[in-house]
């Protein structure tokens, strides 16, 4: 979200982005020379370098000495580091199984749901939630929860006809990198409300996939909750030994 409270050169990437994504700047096009971009904003030319770093961060621009800085098509990325998953790897399931939503609407986070999801008290936050069903299954892979930042609530009017993750629309949508993915499996019981739809018994053993999405401004995107029957969740990695 935009505060007043964010350092300047945030809110001059986020005003810049705003105008790229809008058509503003289209691929291809110049950015304002650093000059012009210091007089519009009142900055520093130190504030303006950052911001248009920023936007290098998320794909947005290239600059080359004496040619400017470009806006160029955005390129995906596949992976977050060495010493993680690939996101294909991480998300296969969501293109697998395709999601029947039960319930869509702007929630405010009390201290329950600050709990689950390690968002703070009191934030507005679009809340979305359903069975994720692959086809020809006979019963659902898990229950999803979305959790998505109020600044990109907007794309939950595409999720009823989206088959898999919700993070390409968000970074399509608004110009932002998801540059970082936490995940944490729990074990659990399974939820009363949840158990039948599941075709499992309330109180067996269930794992909680919980995935905080961070763009590269720091700030949190969206967090996603699955929860599956322990029988139907398999999480596999490999470790290798680094020779020193």
């Amino acid at each position: 979200m935009n505060t007043a409270a964010d350092p300047r050169y945030l809110q001059v990437a986020r005003a810049l982005r705003q105008e790229i994504v809008d058509g503003v700047y289209p691929v291809g096009s110049q950015l304002p020379t650093e000059h012009a971009l210091c007089d519009r904003f009142s900055v520093s030319r130190y504030t303006v370098r950052e911001a248009l770093r920023r936007l290098r961060e998320d794909n947005l621009i290239s600059s080359k000495p004496r040619a400017g800085t470009m806006v160029v098509p955005r390129t995906s990325i596949s992976s977050y580091a060495q010493d993680v998953m690939s996101i294909d790897d991480l998300m296969a399931f969501a293109s697998g199984a395709h999601l029947v939503i039960q319930a869509s609407r702007m929630l405010t986070v009390d201290a329950d749901l600050a709990q689950r999801t390690g968002l703070a008290v009191g934030q507005e936050w679009l809340g979305i939630g359903g069975y994720r069903q692959a086809d020809g299954a006979s019963h659902p892979v898990c229950f999803t929860e979305y959790y998505i930042n109020r600044e990109f609530a907007s794309v939950g009017r595409l999720l009823h006809r989206h088959n898999g993750p919700v993070f390409p629309l968000i970074e399509d949508m608004f110009g932002r990198t998801i540059t970082e993915v936490h995940q944490e499996i729990s074990a659990v019981l399974m939820r009363t409300d949840l158990a039948a739809r599941l075709d499992v018994d309330p109180g067996t053993a269930a794992l909680e996939v919980r995935r905080t999405y961070i763009t590269s401004d720091g700030e949190t995107a969206q967090v996603t909750i699955n929860t599956h029957p322990a029988s139907r969740y398999r999480y596999s990695m490999t470790l290798r030994r680094i020779s020193g």
